[in-house]
């Protein structure tokens, strides 16, 4: 299996404090390395500015390009634009670090369109970048490149979005287009940013019904999660018959999460990624691009996405994260350190909850029943 990975990833940071930590990264590897094994990494090439305009306004890159440079951008383009916000600050070189991301997320996706193994991405996620706004942790769309390209070569791309929040950004990108499915379970977005992601909006135009969007209410467990996505996912994969599956496997869902209101817990994570991982070999060949995304708590996300790795590389873990690693990291984050499995599986206690979202799968099941027939 192909992971790509590359120091200049740790360069797409917004400063000290900030949760879209690289941090997460080092964190993930080098656990890794203390339970026994050396990953080896391929380096992605960097996108051109070229690849980032087949997706983003060339206005908005023009002023992600001055702003990293550190020229003066006026202050209504950037508010306009979504700069220099607390959610997206800017830094040196934002435009470069971007597209390194966006890099590796386009080349793993053409990779894996010529492969039957899943490719990771040990980053990107950048989900809320829109056609000409940087929103919510993300300057460019990674994940829309990489469609594009997909896209560009006559290809049907599937788009999984589990991260906690809403895909709004590669949803917008492809809302009328009939040959991108996209497919995001995220928390209501009532109750959390950006508050999209309505079990109404199935696409537009051409692209009606290629949308689908299972909002979940906080408090929702694994077993109201998991069958939510056993409801949708694996008749949508089928009907769509995607020649490739992208992933974008955010950790926020975790209920310790501090930016969400989930409660999952590594249970569930684990099934879920054995799922994804059968769902991209019975639908899509096995050419499946998985990439990261959200997860700010570090705890909860280095041991969701060692479970991750370990259902795509095949690995054994141990039951408790390694004693020197948790001594080290313990000090520098000052979080304590769990099992890597949790002590339960928690159940929705609401019955409301679960009825509730059994209400709007089987909701969004009639709107595409035309088309799933």
């Amino acid at each position: 299996m192909t992971i790509l990975y590359d120091a200049a990833f740790q360069a797409y940071t917004f400063g000290q404090g900030h949760p879209f930590t690289p941090q997460r990264q080092v964190m993930l590897i080098e656990a890794l390395h203390e339970m026994g094994h050396d990953l080896a990494f391929t380096s992605p090439p960097v996108a051109t500015s070229d690849e980032v305009l087949t997706v983003h306004d060339a206005d908005f890159v023009a002023a992600v390009e001055k702003a990293g440079r550190g020229e003066e951008v006026p202050v209504d383009d950037l508010w306009k634009y979504g700069l220099n916000t607390p959610d997206v600050p800017l830094f040196e070189g934002m435009d470069h670090a971007a597209r390194v991301l966006v890099g590796g997320t386009k080349h793993g996706a053409l990779l894996a369109a010529e492969t039957s193994e899943p490719v990771l991405m040990l980053g990107g996620g950048l989900h809320h970048a829109r056609h000409a706004e940087a929103s919510g942790f993300c300057v460019y769309s990674d994940h829309g490149v990489a469609i594009r390209a997909l896209r560009d070569k006559g290809l049907r791309v599937a788009y999984l979005d589990v991260d906690v929040h809403h895909g709004d950004g590669v949803e917008g990108l492809f809302y009328d287009d009939p040959d991108v499915l996209t497919i995001s379970l995220h928390q209501d977005g009532h109750t959390l940013y950006p508050g999209t992601g309505n079990v109404e909006d199935t696409g537009e135009g051409a692209g009606a019904g290629y949308s689908l969007n299972v909002p979940l209410l906080p408090e929702t467990g694994d077993d109201v999660y998991l069958r939510a996505f056993e409801t949708v996912v694996p008749h949508a994969l089928a009907w769509f018959g995607p020649d490739v599956l992208l992933v974008e496997a955010g950790a926020d869902a975790h209920r310790i999460d501090p930016l969400a209101n989930l409660n999952l817990s590594t249970h569930a994570y684990r099934t879920l990624w054995r799922r994804i991982h059968e769902l991209g070999h019975e639908h899509a060949g096995g050419r499946m691009l998985v990439t990261l995304g959200g997860g700010y708590h570090p705890d909860s996300s280095s041991r969701v996405w060692l479970l991750l790795l370990a259902e795509l590389m095949g690995l054994d873990l141990p039951t408790t994260m390694p004693v020197r690693w948790r001594k080290y990291w313990s000090e520098v984050t000052h979080t304590p350190f769990s099992a890597i499995l949790d002590d339960a599986s928690p159940t929705t206690t609401d019955e409301w909850i679960a009825d509730l979202t059994r209400q709007r799968t089987s909701q969004l099941l009639e709107r595409c029943a035309r088309l799933w027939m």
